[in-house]
């Protein structure tokens, strides 16, 4: 699985099912003559043999192919394996287009642990859809693996959920096709609703970054998983909403989704940002002003001062990307200057999907989904005209709705 790429690195995640030494060999895709080669690596069974295999020399704005060496064998895996650097256009073209596929709620059935009754999990034909799309980058937007109560109490049950669901058939066209990207949400980090105080919670930082490559697992003054990723004129901020969980109900301490330390460097990366799109992936509805189950709205005052930083800070260009719900939406909020807020809400991809009970007033109309589903984000023009486009597609790849947003303009 491709993981992130930047102009002169990139990462390869790999997997072997038992004990094994392994390379990468690469190739610029038209050199196949001219074969690169990773260090070997022997995999760890602690770590699930589970490997991060960084492609470094490479070029910017090439495209690569590659090939597992296992065990002194190369491995043919039935599809064509490629990744690709990022170019050197800044200063020199205008950006290129790309597309990036994001959807959350993943459910892989497993009867043995699975609660009795209807299976939770379907459809997962969905990934070969969203492979169909040949996107540029792939987001994951949490609930990825959805742990089950014999995971979430030991290492070894962490280990277990996340190699069954990464050894889904149904998903390695997917993985193997597009440079993926993830944060987290509830069930990548314990039990229904876990915050701040599980005591597995270091366990699950130490999966997730095992199992994604993204760039970093935390940014400089904030464990967990926070990172940011720049693709081409876009940003992308991908943040940790448990490791400083503090649920709305409880009494004696402050509310927190964030925490301070995660709010103040989101604001510093959002202000410092030049992108004229800021993506910031939270697993959690940010705008939907319902205080209901986990959105934001529970705990009103730390989303206040998010918002509020963000009109004070003048930052433009904010779209939330958010998962959880079961249910896909699209919220906007218009600030006193006529700046945009937007929230996407991308769910589930396999679970089950449900209608929401609230009453979100942000909502724009005909974007609300209540089936399986996953979107796509489509950036294209001159950098000065950039345009987003939203594409919502079912489970089988039928377009449901579409809707563009401009870039916003800087006042006069």
């Amino acid at each position: 699985m491709p993981g992130h790429s930047d102009l002169l690195e990139a990462t390869i995640w790999m997997q072997c099912k038992e004990p094994c030494n392994a390379l990468i060999e690469y190739w610029a895709i038209d050199r196949p003559d001219s074969i690169l080669r990773t260090p070997e690596q022997h995999s760890d069974p602690a770590k699930a043999n589970a490997m991060d295999f960084v492609m470094a020399p490479v070029v910017p704005g090439t495209t690569y192919g590659y090939r597992p060496v296992v065990n002194g064998k190369a491995v043919d895996l039935g599809q064509p394996l490629t990744f690709r650097t990022q170019p050197l256009w800044r200063h020199r073209t205008e950006p290129p287009a790309f597309t990036l596929a994001l959807g959350s709620c993943t459910y892989i059935n497993e009867p043995a642990y699975d609660r009795p009754g209807k299976p939770y999990g379907g459809d997962l034909g969905i990934f070969n859809a969203i492979a169909d799309q040949k996107p540029d980058l792939m987001l994951w937007l949490g609930d990825n693996i959805y742990l089950r109560e014999p995971d979430w109490g030991s290492r070894s049950g962490f280990l277990h959920r996340y190699t069954h669901t990464r050894s889904a058939p149904e998903l390695q066209r997917l993985l193997r096709s597009t440079h993926h990207y993830a944060i987290w949400d509830d069930h990548d980090f314990g039990p229904n609703d876990a915050d701040g105080s599980f005591v597995n919670g270091p366990v699950a930082r130490e999966m997730f970054d095992l199992f994604w490559p993204n760039p970093t697992c935390g940014v400089p003054g904030v464990p967990g998983i926070t990172t940011q990723v720049n693709h081409l004129d876009v940003d992308l901020f991908l943040l940790d909403n448990r490791s400083f969980r503090v649920p709305g109900e409880v009494r004696t301490d402050s509310a927190a989704m964030l925490g301070g330390a995660q709010l103040d460097w989101l604001i510093r990366a959002l202000k410092a940002s030049r992108a004229p799109f800021k993506l910031v992936a939270v697993g959690s509805q940010v705008l939907n002003p319902a205080a209901v189950f986990e959105n934001y709205a529970t705990m009103a005052s730390e989303r206040d001062e998010l918002l509020r930083r963000i009109e004070v800070e003048g930052i433009r260009g904010v779209v939330f990307l958010t998962g959880d719900r079961h249910f896909t939406e699209l919220s906007v909020m218009e600030l006193k200057d006529g700046r945009k807020l937007y929230d996407l809400t991308v769910s589930p991809l396999t679970s089950g999907a449900y209608s929401p009970k609230e009453e979100n007033a942000l909502r724009v109309g005909g974007t609300l989904v209540e089936q399986r589903n996953f979107a796509t984000l489509s950036f294209s023009g001159p950098l000065k005209e950039r345009v987003m486009t939203i594409r919502c597609f079912d489970a089988t790849g039928k377009l449901l709705w579409e809707r563009e947003i401009a870039r916003e303009k800087n006042p006069k």
